[in-house]
């Protein structure tokens, strides 16, 4: 009876992981989704908050400058990151795991809505914002995702660790 419990436990191991795992890699192939997403709601908040900017498709002009907001500047693969965090962490229940990624998708986008903001209002005032992008982005960025996985870690109270629980619980099923 004990042996036939354990196969089945091990049984359902193996599938969560592979549904898990195969739903992270295949949503990779997708990772265009979140710009469509994001990209959007980005210009829509930037038209809200700089009303005195010339705003059109994603290029923005203002004082003789312009630039323009592209893929990257959105972050995509920071939220793929959050997504895949958040599907590589065993033991989480389906609704907890999609609030999760909301929660942790809507601090990115504030974070990430903040920087822009503050790097084109530096731009248009005529400082040189070269450094101070790359530095908010690299480094800040990162930084930022990491805490918000910390944050959500914390008040979801998750107990596991992406990737090493699942290769700690093959290891003990072997």
């Amino acid at each position: 009876m004990k042996k036939k419990k354990k196969e089945k436990a091990g049984k359902k191991l193996l599938l969560g992981l592979a549904l898990r795992y195969g739903l992270a890699i295949l949503l990779g192939f997708f990772i265009f989704a979140f710009y469509l997403i994001f990209t959007p709601a980005t210009m829509f908040l930037l038209k809200l908050f700089m009303k005195d900017a010339s705003i059109s498709g994603n290029l923005i002009c203002k004082n003789g400058i312009a630039i323009e907001i592209i893929g990257a500047c959105v972050g995509g693969s920071a939220y793929y990151l959050l997504l895949v965090l958040n599907l590589l962490t065993p033991n989480i229940k389906a609704r907890k795991r999609v609030l999760m990624f909301l929660f942790s998708a809507a601090l990115f986008f504030i974070f990430n809505f903040a920087r822009l903001f503050l790097l084109l209002t530096l731009a248009f005032k005529g400082v040189n914002v070269y450094f101070y992008h790359k530095v908010l982005w690299y480094i800040g960025s990162t930084a930022f995702v990491f805490l918000i996985w910390l944050l959500c870690i914390w008040i979801f109270k998750i107990k596991e660790i992406p990737f090493v629980s699942d290769v700690k619980s093959l290891l003990n099923r072997s």
